[in-house]
């Protein structure tokens, strides 16, 4: 099976062979700074930043102020696969462009030491088209060329609404309730092609699975300050953010069509096995008044999914398997001197950063090993203020451990991926005169 070569430019989020199933590609949480960093920041401590990753982070937000923080994306996506037949191997390419909306946040206090937050986000994003032709010797010798057709794009929208306390200086806790919505299409069509018998019976065959997603599950989080200083800020943090089944509503539709006839078949079913993982997000975050640096952990247990194991449709049946995920991020911030009233490109803030670990799925026993780098570069708005434009850039590889399997006597060549991605954000901060009465005479 390969992928359809094309370069265009989408609102489809990714374009990626590995989107084929479940909840498809995950998203990576965050605001643009935040993702210029690895995507570090759960232990995150910040009065100007909204923590999209952390709820015990809304506790911090100053009195009297409002954050707001909006971003959108840009990706260019380039898979390559080798495929081998009994004669020759060859190598198939493909690319594709996206833009689009990525994240909307904002977090106010409600008193003091307690905050409130609110963020809007991907968590998982479909968009894959494949092709693959059946070349077994009882196809190809009683009917002719057939080919598979698989493409699919679609969603999964993350809602955050969350709760942050302080009750002393150096602890915080929260809780969020968070909602997942959106539609995955998968589409698939078989195509006899140079039909051998000329009867003229056999026919196409383009069905339609849709899955609905509407659940509401739970995050709660910590914040603990070891050092709590003016100069010098060590902040731990942790989340914890609750798995189970999304039980989405599915719809199937199956289109049959050829010289005689044409048939439509519907059938819903919302028994499909659909999970979120178990996820705990543990780092500690480092800061003054001119750097800052983080690390992450992240754990997912998809591995307990594997009950729901699945398999594509395809002729090559490549058995999909679940795994647990262990993924670490890096970052680091420095603004050469945020006070420079003459140099504009001392109080720019630069940043750079790293992840590394496993996609959550497992092709034909083969794991998946994903790597990111990123930089970029937050611009102040106004002299001591907090209000920013970032632009973040990020270079991903997503490596199967074998590039090939063997399935049905065949060689399968997996896929590798490379991306690129370009981020800008917005994050405007509400000083204390934002809420000021001002007086005329």
């Amino acid at each position: 099976m390969g992928a359809v070569a094309q370069t265009l430019t989408s609102s489809v989020n990714t374009y990626s062979p590995y989107s084929m199933y479940g909840l498809g590609e995950l998203a990576t949480p965050g605001n643009v700074a935040m993702r210029s960093m690895g995507g570090v920041g759960v232990a995150m401590y910040s009065q100007a930043m909204v923590n999209m990753l952390n709820p015990a982070g809304y506790g911090n937000v100053a009195r009297q102020s409002f954050i707001f923080n909006f971003g959108i994306d840009a990706g260019h996506y380039r898979n390559s696969q080798m495929k081998y037949n009994s004669t020759s191997t060859s190598q198939v390419k493909t690319a594709y462009n996206s833009v689009n909306f990525h994240d909307i946040a904002f977090q106010f206090p409600l008193a003091k030491g307690l905050g409130v937050g609110f963020s809007l986000s991907p968590y998982s994003n479909v968009g894959y088209k494949m092709v693959g032709d059946d070349l077994s010797q009882d196809v190809a010798g009683n009917l002719g060329h057939v080919q598979y057709q698989y493409y699919g794009e679609g969603d999964v929208t993350q809602v955050k609404f969350g709760v942050g306390w302080r009750p002393i200086k150096r602890f915080s806790v929260g809780a969020a309730m968070l909602y997942y919505w959106g539609d995955i299409m998968r589409h698939y069509r078989t195509s006899p092609e140079n039909v051998i018998t000329g009867s003229g019976i056999y026919s196409s065959t383009t069905g339609l699975d849709t899955y609905n997603v509407s659940k509401v599950k739970m995050q709660a989080g910590i914040q603990v300050h070891p050092i709590m200083q003016q100069r010098h800020i060590l902040t731990l943090g942790a989340t914890y953010d609750l798995g189970g089944d999304l039980t989405p509503a599915m719809t199937k539709y199956v289109y049959v069509d050829n010289l005689l006839t044409s048939v439509v078949r519907k059938e819903d079913d919302d028994s499909l096995p659909l999970r979120l993982p178990q996820q705990i997000t543990a780092g500690a975050y480092y800061q003054s008044l001119s750097i800052r640096a983080g690390v992450d952990y992240v754990y997912q247990d998809w591995g307990s999914q594997n009950d729901n194991y699945m398999e594509s449709d395809g002729v090559l049946g490549i058995p999909v398997g679940y795994t647990d995920t262990h993924t670490i991020k890096a970052g680091f911030e420095i603004v050469p001197k945020g006070s420079d009233v003459r140099h504009y490109y001392n109080r720019m803030a630069y940043r750079i950063g790293a992840s590394y670990g496993d996609y959550y799925q497992s092709f034909a026993g083969s794991n998946i090993r994903q790597l990111s780098l990123t930089a970029g570069v937050g611009l102040p708005i106004r002299l001591f203020g907090n209000s920013s434009v970032d632009v973040g850039f990020e270079f991903g590889m997503r490596n199967p451990a074998d590039e090939k399997v063997f399935m049905n006597n065949k060689t399968i060549g997996l896929v590798k991926q490379r991306y690129y991605k370009v981020a800008i954000g917005l994050t405007l901060f509400g000083e204390d005169r934002w809420f000021q009465r001002h007086k005329f005479n």
